[in-house]
Order: C-alpha cells, then structure tokens, then sequence
C-alpha cells in the first residue's frame, strides 16, 4: 500500500510539471530538421560540334600561268562521280560572358582521267580547302540573339594536270590568308525549330580582291544533346597573283555552293 501511494505521488509530480512548463510557455525549444544545402557547378563554357556535308556546286572562272581563261560549271554530280575524299566539319565554343570561338573547315579531292581525240589521257586533281577560324560575341535579344564574327578565313588550292602524249604539266599550290567580318541573326521559330542567316565579307585587297560567304537556315532540335541541322549556303572570293602572261599567273573567281545537312552536337 505504502509502495502504491509512492508510485502515485511520483506520477502526480510529474503531471503537475510537465503542465505548469507548458503554460508557462515552457522553456522546451521544438527542434527544426536540419536541410543540408547542396550545389549543382554549372559550367561557364557550352560546346557544339557539327560534322556536315555540302551537296556542292562550283560556278565561275580561273586561269592558271599563260593558258586561257576556263569557264568553271561543275555541278554536285560531277563532283560525285569525281570525289576521292571529302570532310566538312564545324566547332562552335561559348563562355557565359558572351565572348566565344567559331571554327569551320570543309575539304574536297577530286580527281578526273579524260580521254582526248588526239589520244593519250588527261589526269586532273583538284584539291580545295577552305579553314575559317573566327572570334565571336554574343549579343542577346529580346527573341534570339546575334553573333558578331571576325578573324580569317584560309583557301588552300592544289590543281595538278598532265598528259600521257603531249607535252602537258600544269602544277599549281596556291593557298591565301583573309581578314574576314560579318554577323548571324538567329531567332526560335517556336520550342522546337530555329532559323538563321550568316553573312560575311572579307580580303579587302589584301589577298583576296573580295570574298564572301552567305548562309540561309534552320535547326531542329532533336534533345538537349542534338539538332538537325539544314541550311544553304554559298562562299566566294575573287583572288589573283602573279603577273598576266607568266608562268606563276593564277586568278580564281569561284563561287562554291549548295545545301548542307548536319548534326549539330551539344555538351
């Protein structure tokens, strides 16, 4: 009975306690779960690699040490039937800042064995290459965003004809540097598909008398990670060296142009 009473007593004792703590306002602090923050890096660079081809036609005219003047009109069949090996691929990289670097080269060997009426066979080769290597800036706006450009643009050359009869040998590895400008406009068209149009200009006198390049375009994006890209684009300078009538005479007035397909790779 006496063990009873004590049992009793305590429990009433801590009753009479834990009520009087709690409308006293207590002095328990409810404890808050801990959230430990975490933080995702986010790089400041974006990547895009795009290899490509050009459904290519050439127009225009060149001329090479003291023979005429050659009408060039190849269109992209003969340039299929006639094509050794071809490579065309661009690099596209961007900071946060807006500041970035643009990086483009396509290549094309083509080589030709033509039988004459006097007999013997013609071997041609052609080989053009063209680098372009540009700074770029970014510009945003309220729908899209502007790309200025500047830097060069590189024309590698090598044209080698002979004879198997005749006293025909025509080498020539003629390749120039130009300065190079211009700008690509690139708006949404909605969530899934974007249009552009590049342009540039460049050689001013320097090497080239003139070149220019002009691209019309759209992309479809694929995921985060891929777009389909389809534009049409065309490039062309207006080069000449050497003196008229010698042995080292060369003028190229070529226009390069066509659709290309590519797919466009981000990371």
């Amino acid at each position: 009975m006496k063990l009873k009473n004590i049992l009793l007593g305590s429990a009433l004792l801590s009753s009479t306690f834990f009520a009087s703590t709690l409308f006293a306002g207590g002095d328990i602090t409810p404890v808050e779960p801990v959230v430990e923050e975490t933080s995702v890096e986010t790089s400041a660079w974006s990547f895009e690699f795009e290899p490509y081809m050009i459904i290519a036609s050439m127009s225009g005219n060149s001329q090479m040490g003291r023979g005429p003047n050659l009408e060039i009109d190849v269109d992209f069949s003969t340039i299929l039937e006639n094509l050794d090996m071809g490579a065309m691929a661009h690099f596209e990289a961007h900071h946060e800042s807006g500041w970035g670097l643009w990086l483009d080269y396509g290549f094309m060997d083509l080589s030709s064995d033509i039988t004459g009426p006097v007999g013997g066979v013609t071997d041609a080769s052609i080989r053009q290459g063209i680098f372009e290597a540009f700074g770029m800036y970014r510009q945003e706006l309220s729908k899209g965003y502007v790309d200025y450009l500047a830097g060069i643009r590189w024309w590698d050359n090598d044209i080698d004809v002979s004879h198997t009869i005749l006293p025909v040998a025509i080498e020539v590895e003629e390749d120039w540097v130009d300065l190079v400008v211009g700008a690509r406009w690139t708006t949404p068209i909605n969530e899934n598909w974007n249009f552009s149009v590049l342009g540039t200009i460049g050689g001013f006198g320097l090497e080239s008398d003139l070149t220019a390049s002009g691209a019309i375009g759209v992309k479809y994006v694929i995921n985060d990670l891929l777009d389909l890209d389809l534009q049409y684009k065309a490039t062309w300078a207006d080069y000449e060296s050497g003196t008229k009538r010698t042995a080292d005479y060369f003028a190229y007035d070529v226009v390069t142009y066509g659709s290309i397909i590519g797919l466009n790779f981000k990371f």
